[in-house]
């Protein structure tokens, strides 16, 4: 393929290329860039590419792997290494205790609503609660899979009601619950 061949072909993918380009990089300028270095790339390398094979692919795979080079080079220019010395260590956040206090509490009032589900309703719960599959409650209780679903559905909404301070608190509105 003569190269007067080869950049007519490769003019005529340029509109689709560039559609790719700024799918990639989501910016006019940066799309151009990402444009004319693939198409360089692709004249300096002409020899490489073999007739008859997928001229569009291989100038897609040029763009990609341009694209992504280029993305890794800005990402570790933008880097910034610390050279100070860590003195902060000792003021720092990490040798502070959380305070768990308000989490207990919670914790509390979780258990102590599972505790107050009727028995019928509190076993297929906690079941499923430690990763139990339906089938496999069903099997264990010996009722039908239907009846497990209902159950644990009812727990579920019993829970829900008596724990809706709760959800008002975490941002959880009655209707995100459902």
């Amino acid at each position: 393929m003569t190269a007067i061949e080869f950049k007519n072909l490769v003019e005529k993918e340029s509109r689709p290329l560039r559609q790719y380009a700024y799918q990639l990089t989501r910016n006019v300028e940066d799309t151009n860039d990402l444009l004319q270095d693939t198409m360089l790339k692709a004249f300096i390398y002409q020899e490489k590419f073999e007739d008859g094979t997928n001229l569009k692919g291989w100038l897609y795979t040029i763009m990609k792997n341009t694209f992504i080079n280029n993305y890794r080079r800005m990402v570790k220019r933008n880097t910034f290494i610390d050279q100070t010395d860590n003195d902060f260590y000792l003021d720092s956040v990490s040798s502070s205790v959380k305070n768990a206090g308000e989490q207990k509490f919670v914790m509390k009032d979780i258990e102590s609503a599972i505790e107050k589900l009727p028995s019928n309703l509190k076993k297929p719960f906690t079941m499923n609660f430690k990763g139990f599959k339906y089938h496999e409650i069903a099997e264990i209780l010996h009722i039908p899979i239907g009846t497990v679903k209902t159950r644990i559905f009812v727990a579920r909404r019993i829970l829900r009601e008596s724990l809706h301070p709760y959800g008002k608190h975490y941002g959880m509105e009655k209707a995100e619950m459902q």
